[in-house]
């Protein structure tokens, strides 16, 4: 099976078996949008304003535009049913438990040291971090030891990767803030 593009894997990580999103929707949105724009990075030249792309991806729905194209490829399948016989609810879980192996297998692999981080795994790490994915990885170190770990193989990526993540670090922030404003 052919690699699926960044923000599928990190879309994967940020759900759990029943298609229920693990943190909340607009932080995942953002770490959608910087994957997506991070794979763009590593092909070709970067967009002169990355915030404003994030910020653009966001509004154009990226997170459900994903979910979509997960759908499409048969990584996910749509469940419907109903609450209590009466609430109608819709899920999207995993087709198979492997594309989410497959998915985290990289970030795993970088932070245990059995393979080095290429650009695009660093930046996975990068997002998995700032997200605070790291228990998905089921890696036996402590949260704040595995996060630091993380946040060094990005780091080390070099600075289109650096900066990508430190941009949605801070949009995340920022939305959490947001509404105490």
């Amino acid at each position: 099976m052919d690699r699926l593009p960044l923000h599928h894997d990190l879309y994967l990580i940020g759900h759990d078996q029943a298609g229920r999103p693990l943190i909340h929707a607009s932080s995942l949105a953002f770490g959608l949008a910087g994957a997506a724009l991070l794979d763009l990075l590593l092909a070709g030249p970067a967009p002169a304003d990355p915030r404003a792309e994030l910020k653009r991806a966001v509004a154009d729905a990226v997170y459900d535009r994903t979910r979509e194209e997960l759908l499409a490829s048969g990584v996910l399948v749509r469940v419907s049913g109903r609450r209590m016989g009466v609430l109608p609810y819709t899920r999207y879980q995993l087709a198979d438990i492997a594309s989410v192996v497959r998915a985290s297998s990289g970030v795993r692999s970088a932070v245990e040291g059995w393979k080095p981080p290429d650009a695009r795994c660093a930046g996975l790490c990068g997002l998995v971090a700032v997200l605070r994915l790291e228990a998905e990885l089921y890696l036996d170190q402590p949260a704040s030891r595995l996060v630091a770990r993380l946040r060094e193989i990005a780091a080390a990526a070099g600075p289109p990767v650096t900066a990508l993540v430190e941009i949605v670090d801070t949009l995340v922030a920022e939305a959490a803030v947001a509404v105490y404003r």
